[in-house]
């Protein structure tokens, strides 16, 4: 069965983006240090490299080893939309879960009306590689149930205020640390499993 990852950037205070969305505070570093993680990242998460950046990246015939599916909310989505990029993702199936946006700009990105967790869960049950769980907060949230998996970014940096890794009910859920990589950026990449 497919698994839903929770793959994310995240600041030492547990936000996912700031106020208004903004992610442009995450220190990358420079250098050797900034090279080392870029270059562990392209190879091990090259599904999650944007498609117009991965022609720039070198990656762009990459195939997709674990994913093959996203889920986004509109905040998440807005961001590329807002630069003028209706499928930022094209090399992978796009869900993008919103109650505003009444109709996909782009024929490679679906819009889902309707409820989130039935979405998910209907994808687990489909054939293929897992499903990326893009953002947002209140999206991790709606279908915090079937995330199996969290790949988590932490960046040495606290935002102060924005938008929370998961916003949603109380429901304390445990994990089990499965993986821990420091780079000399200061990034620390931890992988989780649901208990």
């Amino acid at each position: 069965m497919r698994e839903l990852v929770y793959y994310m950037a995240v600041s030492i205070d547990g936000r996912i983006a700031g106020p208004g969305g903004e992610f442009d505070f995450y220190p990358e570093g420079e250098g050797a240090q900034f090279d080392e993680y870029r270059g562990w990242m392209l190879k091990t998460f090259p599904e999650t490299v944007p498609t117009l950046a991965r022609q720039a990246s070198g990656i762009a015939d990459v195939p997709n080893e674990n994913i093959d599916t996203l889920v986004m909310g509109l905040g998440t989505y807005r961001s590329a939309l807002d630069m003028g990029v209706t499928s930022p993702y094209a090399h992978l199936r796009q869900y993008v879960v919103s109650s505003t946006l009444r109709e996909s700009p782009d024929p490679a990105v679906t819009v889902v009306h309707g409820d989130p967790l039935g979405l998910v869960r209907s994808l687990k049950r489909e054939e293929g590689k897992d499903i990326w769980l893009c953002g947002g907060g209140k999206l991790a949230g709606a279908v915090w149930p079937e995330v199996d998996r969290l790949v988590i970014k932490s960046y040495p940096v606290v935002a102060g205020d924005g938008i929370p890794l998961v916003d949603g009910k109380f429901d304390p859920t445990r994990f089990d640390v499965t993986d821990r990589r420091v780079f000399g950026n200061g990034v620390v990449v931890s992988w989780f499993s649901r208990k």
